[in-house]
């Protein structure tokens, strides 16, 4: 409380001491033992006590979870910013409840991480969201590869006044960081897609809420991710979450109706080299919401609260398999869970890979959607009021945020595509890209991320940049820059993903990256190969080059990127990136 006269550091430990009384949650700070603390059904007490009983030891973060009531910390976040002062200790993760991330080193400031269900939002929101950034962020917010956005550098004194404007938007931010459910991701062209077989937008409205509204479902022992895929053209990632609702057709003649229904998949958690696995169950559409309670009630219960390297739920799969973790979630379900084998199900619809950007029919008749390029996931202030001026004059007032840091304005009339690609365009934004430019996905990088080991967002503009003069790519490849091995923007799945690191130049430590080959998502899953380690981040692009080259001299008819890369060994394929090539452009 350094900076504070003697009697403002007394009254704020007094007043710091008396919300966490009254916030008091099963005994004194620092309790050794568990004994002494009152009889719960708080589910997530209870897994505290099984795991303590059986000679394990809690976490820090779940000694924390256990003191006090992390929702229940508005006078303590309030506190904190009438003093201007930031939380400290686990503090830091109790805070992350709201919303709010304590960014520091990297920034001395918070970051506020939203929840928009199935990434769409109005333009009003989006307009409101641009004005909140200026009055107290950073005048600027990044979308995040949960069709997500987030607001940076927001000073001490602001996090109330931010939490309060975001309701007043119809926005929330509970819940959105530390062990909770994130934001639930769906198909970005739901109700407009022309191939889609199932519109996600009400299943994931329903579940974003029904989240909100179980206290008990705050409780887990690591994040949550989930996400709904329609069949749509666009790719959602969903194999890449703890749960993953994909629609599928099934047929006559398998003991069920035949129709549409969500299949059923788990433990995705690609920054563990893991996809989500088929579960051999399919739902029906509208059961989403109870078939989730029951999958996150057995994760509550049985997932490890001792180690946070392995608290996530594939390791509860791992562990068991996924006939007794099924088993379980039935019996909190109360009934059977639907199975279907394999050949019950159509084979699924083709996906875009770049379909995201451009111009593109509806399944409405006369109306269009139009995906704007947001370089490296990043908007001024300026650019949202703009997109959502643009929104609301061509077309619904829709704004659908994607997976991969982009978006789409939908529902624009044939005759007035032209005049909304040309206020696009004003702003200093698109609505094309290259083959190389429409996969890139970076995530905040160290420049607002304390785990970061390089710029990831800066190193990602200049990295195709400098291959854009150098090679003309004409098919989709996908490079991801990640900052740490949370793996924010999943480089295990990228055609090329990269992996910030720190790398020994001489007596300096430089900015660089570990080279990944070959990932994939979807039809194409596969997890990215390293073959090279610890590359200096200026020598990164003649590497990258040097693949890119390679692929388009040797490549057979209609070859991609990761299907030439799987022909390779590791070691081919650090020769090949380590040669010298000529300019190919």
């Amino acid at each position: 409380m350094t900076g504070f006269a003697p009697e403002q550091q007394n009254y704020l430990k007094g007043f710091m001491a008396g919300v966490a009384g009254r916030q008091g949650r099963f005994g004194p700070p620092g309790a050794k033992t568990l004994a002494s603390d009152p009889p719960s059904s708080d589910p997530e007490l209870l897994a505290q006590d099984r795991q303590v009983a059986a000679g394990g030891k809690l976490t820090a973060e779940e000694q924390a979870k256990r003191r006090t009531r992390p929702l229940d910390r508005w006078d303590a976040i309030a506190a904190q910013a009438e003093f201007g002062i930031f939380p400290k200790g686990t503090d830091v993760f109790l805070t992350k409840y709201e919303g709010l991330f304590y960014v520091a080193p990297a920034q001395n400031a918070y970051m506020c991480r939203l929840r928009i269900p199935g990434g769409i939002l109005s333009a009003h929101q989006l307009a409101g969201l641009a004005d909140l950034a200026d009055d107290c962020a950073g005048g600027y917010a990044d979308v995040t590869t949960r069709a997500n956005l987030q607001l940076r550098e927001i000073p001490s004194g602001k996090p109330i006044e931010v939490l309060m404007r975001l309701t007043e938007l119809g926005i929330t931010s509970r819940g959105s960081g530390a062990d909770n459910i994130r934001n639930i991701t769906g198909s970005p062209t739901a109700g407009i897609d022309r191939q889609e077989l199932l519109d996600t937008r009400p299943h994931a409205r329903s579940l974003h809420h029904f989240i909100l509204h179980h206290r008990e479902l705050y409780g887990l022992p690591r994040k949550f991710n989930i996400a709904f895929d329609g069949g749509g053209a666009i790719p959602v990632l969903e194999d890449t979450n703890d749960v993953a609702f994909t629609a599928v057709e099934v047929a006559e003649g398998f003991g069920v109706p035949p129709g549409v229904y969500y299949r059923l998949a788990l433990g995705g958690i690609t920054g563990h080299r893991d996809f989500a696995r088929p579960t051999g169950v399919i739902i029906r559409p509208e059961e989403a919401n109870a078939v989730c309670y029951a999958i996150l009630r057995v994760f509550i219960d049985n997932g490890d609260r001792t180690n946070r390297t392995k608290a996530r739920l594939k390791y509860v799969l791992d562990a068991w398999g996924f006939d007794r973790f099924l088993a379980e979630t039935e019996k909190v379900l109360g009934r059977p869970l639907t199975r279907v084998p394999g050949g019950a199900l159509a084979p699924p619809r083709p996906q875009q890979r770049q379909g995201h950007i451009g111009v593109h029919p509806q399944k409405q008749d006369g109306l269009r959607y139009i995906g704007v390029v947001c370089p490296v996931g990043r908007l001024t202030s300026e650019r949202m009021r703009g997109l959502a001026e643009v929104a609301r004059r061509f077309g619904s007032g829709t704004i659908r945020l994607t997976v991969w840091q982009n978006l789409l304005i939908s529902d624009v009339p044939d005759d007035r595509v032209d005049e909304a690609v040309a206020e696009i365009e004003a702003l200093g934004l698109g609505v094309s890209a290259s083959a190389l430019r429409g996969g890139l996905v970076a995530c905040t990088g160290n420049a607002g991320c304390k785990f970061a080991a390089s710029n990831t967002k800066r190193h990602g503009a200049e990295l195709v940049d400098w291959l854009e003069d150098r090679i003309a790519v004409d098919r989709p490849v996908n490079i991801h820059l990640t900052g740490c091995h949370n793996s924010c923007a999943q480089h295990y799945i990228a055609d090329i993903g990269l992996l910030g690191v720190k790398v020994d130049r001489g007596e300096d430590t430089v900015e660089g990256y570990d080279l990944h080959v070959g990932g994939g998502a979807g039809p194409d899953q596969a997890i990215g190969r390293l073959i090279a380690p610890g590359i200096a981040a200026d020598a990164l692009p003649p590497r990258v080059l040097a693949l890119l080259h390679a692929w388009m001299s040797e490549r057979g008819e209609g070859e991609g990127f990761q299907a030439w890369s799987a022909r390779h060994s590791d070691e081919a394929l650090a020769r090949i990136s380590a040669a010298k090539v000529e300019d190919a452009a």
